[in-house]
């Protein structure tokens, strides 16, 4: 779902190769545009497609290039501006209050996004206008001493603030063009590709921020076509997860997205049981009238420390007209940073701080959670393997979750756990038998043999079925990155939906049920007899009549539920499997 940087909405994503060139161009066409800034000259429609076309060598009518690769290529130059004169601004300007109208200024020079392609909004490429990327960088109080996370960087208008302050960068961006631009923009950065909402499942466990800096679709989710309210909040919980406890996470979303909101306020009563909201207000549209949406948007802050009591949130000021008046909130309203606490896991393993040595006048400490501990000495444990298979009796019940034992191995000495462990009776895993590599060239390997699918199946079975119908929902490699499938089908060697095996039907119990309620049939006419010449009191009969029939009623009751029984179906260990891909997947080429 990546979007062309030459084709229109409809064009297919690019290779790798081919948005490196595509983005040089659109350096190039950046760095015309950057002597226009210097300038003071407002870079209107004529400029800006003179630069596109001189950078690109041919004209958007015939396709060499788009606006929306256009408006990247004036982004790309607000960077490389505020990276050459930022520093002079700010002494200049003696404050961060002062240095907004500069801002400002910078801004009214740039054109306005009036045109916007069907993949960019779909995939809600808005970046931060600068002034607001300002008031975010001051509220996360980054400093030297950080790490700061950007998830999904864009053009970098969000970095570029964390830059200036002195904070090591780690970078992520999932659009192939746009990660290009990065790499072009932020050279000593190694940007990332991976799906935002999952970041801390992708991200290598020795890169752990202290600060979070992000924009995230408000909407918006890889790989699925339809809108998904809660995109912001998937973004915010991984990027929370990664965070260095004592760390500060700074998000624009959209408005709707608060605490004080009866829709989200369950969502943020759990997210506060791991991290505090320390400051909300809601922004005009018409700060971001220049990256063509007037849509309402949000700033949070949220400091990595569990709230003492997660229903209780802080007061929002309201709404911010301006960037002004909201940076006159945050400095009013946002608590200082708390402190950040290290977790040593392993020798590599840098939890916090920067990737190289830095001034730490200024430097939000530091202090190892382990403080005066002794790290706890590994014993080896022993344990045997055995081979496992099912007990002659044991049977699924229609519980969501079965109880969970050992299967594999068998610890000498062990206890049973304290409390009742239990096990997903509707998850499947699958292994890769055959390396995968892309179609065009059949060079570059995307899924090596050995990656695991995980995947769930429907569980409800009816009369007659006898196929398993299951979807796959995680690819896990070999190097630990995994790969969101969004519930891809799965289906046979033949390609037929599901898979078919083996099938009980449960025969000999529906047969012994019959005979049973046969017997108790027999049994009731016999007792019953007949009544019209019975020297038997009223009594008698009553007593006769009424345990017949409630034989009669058990017989039925027995046939009944043997006819309830759901067929068991069974997929052997083994068995062959593919998955049916029926949507975009973004892959890039499998390094060990």
């Amino acid at each position: 779902m990546t979007e062309s940087l030459t084709g229109g909405a409809a064009a297919a994503p690019l290779s790798m190769r081919a948005a490196a060139s595509l983005t040089s161009a659109a350096l190039r066409a950046a760095q015309q545009l950057l002597i226009e800034l210097e300038r003071g000259r407002r870079i209107d429609a004529a400029v800006l497609r003179s630069a596109m076309e001189a950078a690109f060598a041919g004209s958007d009518a015939a396709g060499a290039w788009n606006w929306k690769t256009a408006y990247d290529a004036c982004e790309a130059a607000t960077v490389l501006f505020l990276r050459k004169f930022g520093p002079t601004m700010r002494a200049k300007a003696g404050s961060t209050a002062a240095m907004l109208p500069m801002l400002a200024r910078i801004a009214s020079c740039l054109p306005t996004h009036t045109r916007r392609s069907e993949d960019g909004q779909a995939l809600q490429q808005f970046s931060t206008p600068i002034p607001l990327g300002l008031v975010a960088s001051v509220a996360a109080g980054v400093t030297p001493a950080d790490r700061v996370l950007e998830p999904s960087a864009g053009t970098g208008l969000l970095a570029i603030f964390a830059e200036l302050s002195g904070g090591a960068l780690v970078l992520n961006e999932l659009a192939e063009p746009r990660a290009t631009l990065l790499d072009q923009l932020f050279t000593n950065v190694k940007v990332t590709r991976f799906d935002a909402a999952q970041i801390d499942d992708h991200l290598e466990a020795r890169v752990a921020p202290s600060v979070v800096l992000m924009n995230p679709p408000f909407s918006a989710v890889a790989n699925v076509e339809r809108p998904m309210p809660d995109a912001a909040l998937r973004h915010i919980t991984s990027a929370l997860a990664r965070l260095c406890d004592g760390g500060r996470l700074v998000v624009i979303v959209g408005k709707s997205l608060a605490p004080d909101n009866p829709a989200w306020t369950e969502a943020f009563v759990r997210l506060q049981e791991r991290g505090r909201v320390a400051f909300s207000a809601a922004i005009d549209g018409a700060v971001y009238a220049k990256h063509g949406t007037q849509t309402d948007t949000r700033l949070l802050v949220i400091d990595k420390l569990p709230a003492p009591d997660p229903k209780i949130f802080p007061a929002s000021p309201g709404m911010a007209s301006d960037v002004a008046t909201l940076f006159g909130w945050v400095a009013r309203h946002v608590p200082s940073r708390l402190p950040v606490v290290t977790t040593p896991v392993g020798r590599d393993l840098i939890r916090c701080g920067p990737a190289k040595a830095r001034s730490t006048a200024a430097a939000v400490p530091c202090l190892p959670s382990t403080s005066g501990r002794v790290a706890p000495r590994g014993v080896e444990l022993n344990y045997e393997t055995v081979d496992w298979s099912p007990p002659e009796s044991a049977r699924l019940t229609d519980a969501l979750y079965e109880e969970y034992e050992l299967q594999s191995i068998r610890i000498s000495g062990s206890h049973p756990h304290p409390t009742k462990l239990v096990q997903s009776a509707a998850m499947a895993t699958a292994q890769v038998t055959e390396n995968v590599f892309d179609t065009p060239t059949g060079r570059f390997l995307l899924v090596p043999q050995g990656a695991r699918l995980i995947g769930t199946y429907d569980s409800q079975v009816t009369f007659g079925q006898s196929r398993v119908l299951l979807v796959w929902t995680r690819l896990i490699m070999p190097n630990g990155h995994s790969i969101v499938l969004e519930r891809q089908p799965g289906a046979d060697s033949a390609g037929y939906a599901g898979l078919e095996d083996q099938v009980d039907n449960h025969w000999a119990e529906l047969f012994k049920a019959a005979a049973l309620s046969t017997f108790l049939a027999v049994g009731t006419e016999l007792g019953a007899g007949s009544d019209t010449n019975s020297n038997d009191s009223a009594i008698i009969q009553a007593l006769r009549h009424g345990a017949s029939d409630s034989l009669n009623q058990t017989g039925q009751q027995v046939v009944r539920r043997s006819l309830n029984i759901q067929p068991t179906l069974t997929v052997r260990p083994g068995f062959p499997v593919r998955v049916l891909v029926n949507r975009d997947l973004i892959v890039t080429p499998y390094r060990g």
